[in-house]
């Protein structure tokens, strides 16, 4: 009887661990799918706080079942590239462009018990971030996804806060 239960609670653990990226159900289905952009606000060292998107942020976060992630922040005004060739573009509209993006995926988990969201970047627009792994506090509360952003793109002790509605 002994090696009977020692044997299922070792196929219990393999199973377990076979599904680490899994999410349970209930969970997969409150961050499954299309999230729009609602705000992304920084906050620096000394308190002050700054919106690097401008007051109307727009993105898109999606969220796989099967545990892929993709992000795109865009400020909401942007200049357009007056030659219309983005390789012909100044060194003004390029600063432009790159201040106001911000994307990119990989595969995602969620620990529900300490509240976090982990992004393994795979690929992103910042390309110190690609191959990294990036864990967020967050709350989900009637279909909005709020998290914090410890490491941002402006890099320093900046931290943001960024706020998602499920489509």
């Amino acid at each position: 009887m002994k090696y009977l239960m020692i044997s299922i609670f070792l196929l219990l653990l393999i199973s377990l661990q076979a599904q680490d990226n899994k999410l349970p159900k209930k969970v997969r289905k409150q961050f499954t799918g299309t999230w729009s952009l609602v705000a992304v606000e920084n906050t620096n060292a000394d308190g002050s706080k700054t919106l690097p998107y401008g007051e109307s942020p727009v993105g898109l976060l999606v969220f796989t079942n099967e545990g892929d992630y993709a992000i795109q922040i865009l400020k909401s005004v942007r200049p357009k590239v007056a030659a219309n060739d983005k390789n012909k573009a100044t060194n003004e509209e390029n600063a432009a462009l790159v201040q106001g993006n911000n994307s990119h995926f990989g595969i995602y988990t969620v620990d529900i018990m300490k509240r976090t969201i982990t992004f393994n970047v795979q690929h992103a627009f910042y390309p110190n971030w690609e191959g990294t792994v990036q864990v967020r506090s967050y709350t989900l509360e009637d279909n909005t996804l709020s998290y914090i952003v410890t490491h941002t793109t402006n890099g320093g002790s900046i931290t943001a806060k960024v706020v998602w509605k499920k489509k």
